[in-house]
């Protein structure tokens, strides 16, 4: 079975899960456990200044970000919880979504008692963060999204096929060992129980109507690399609902905005977030 975007996708998570990059193992650095919907959820933070809420991708934890904490963390109070079902955070009562990641994070979001904030989203964090955004403009200030798609269509067609594959229990048993073993180390959470949820949410027609990106009003800068696992007519057609966005395209990158370009994402995104 070939896989063509999404192995390689999970080669360079699983290099960055046994791959020091640095004295500080994130998501495994000593944070903190709250208590949402009878759920434990870990989050870890670094430095001071306007929260910023980073949310990570579908099948990873706070170390999807390493490459670019250390920076944001010099001029932000940067927060990153593991999602429900993810690194050290237990597994929600309720089949996962993205309106219930959103749902959370809204919860997480007042029981740190956060009066305003940016959000940073990548992937599944970052459709998470375009219903974050439309649920509470009160709070979310600025929102940068990489790699985001609010319906199937948006997928190219060879990662929706590689999808289709880490959908699969039998597939990630045989051929992502890397994956379950760092899982496992995580926590003692059944990883076929995450596999078979989050491939039933990947693969619904629209995750939210259009509607709810037109509703949003906040700054909302829009960044997918130039070979991203979505269309990039797709995420113009994201930009374009969206009154207050701008939108971006990395050159020579894929999906891994943060771990193939962290210096040019760190540039525009600082750029974008200190603007007025």
């Amino acid at each position: 079975m070939k896989i063509i975007f999404l192995k390689f996708f999970f080669l360079i998570f699983l290099f960055y899960c046994y791959t020091s990059q640095g004295q500080i193992n994130y998501g495994s650095n000593k944070g903190k456990f709250v208590t949402i919907n009878s759920t434990k959820i870990y989050y870890e933070e670094y430095g001071k200044g306007t929260p910023l809420l980073m949310l990570h991708g579908g099948l990873g934890d706070i170390s999807d970000f390493e490459k670019v904490i250390p920076n944001l963390s010099k001029k932000f109070r940067v927060i990153i919880p593991d999602a429900p079902g993810l690194g050290r955070s237990e597994y929600a009562e309720n089949l996962l979504s993205y309106n219930l990641l959103a749902d959370y994070n809204s919860k997480f979001i007042d029981q740190l008692k956060l009066d305003s904030l940016y959000v940073i989203g990548w992937s599944d964090g970052a459709n998470t963060a375009l219903i974050l955004a439309k649920n509470r403009p009160e709070k979310v200030k600025k929102m940068i999204i990489s790699g985001a798609n609010y319906k199937l269509s948006g997928f190219t067609k060879e990662a929706l096929e590689d999808c289709k594959n880490v959908a699969d229990t039998s597939f990630v048993k045989n051929e992502l060992k890397g994956w379950i073993k760092n899982y496992q180390n995580l926590s003692s959470k059944k990883w076929t129980r995450y596999i078979s949820e989050v491939g039933q949410m990947w693969f619904k027609e629209e995750y939210f109507p259009k509607s709810d990106l037109e509703a949003i009003k906040i700054p909302t800068l829009i960044i997918y690399g130039d070979r991203d696992m979505y269309t990039l007519e797709h995420g113009i057609e994201i930009k374009n609902a969206i009154s207050k966005s701008q939108f971006c395209v990395i050159p020579d990158c894929s999906h891994e905005v943060f771990r193939e370009k962290p210096k040019l994402f760190i540039e525009i995104g600082l750029n974008f977030l200190n603007g007025k």
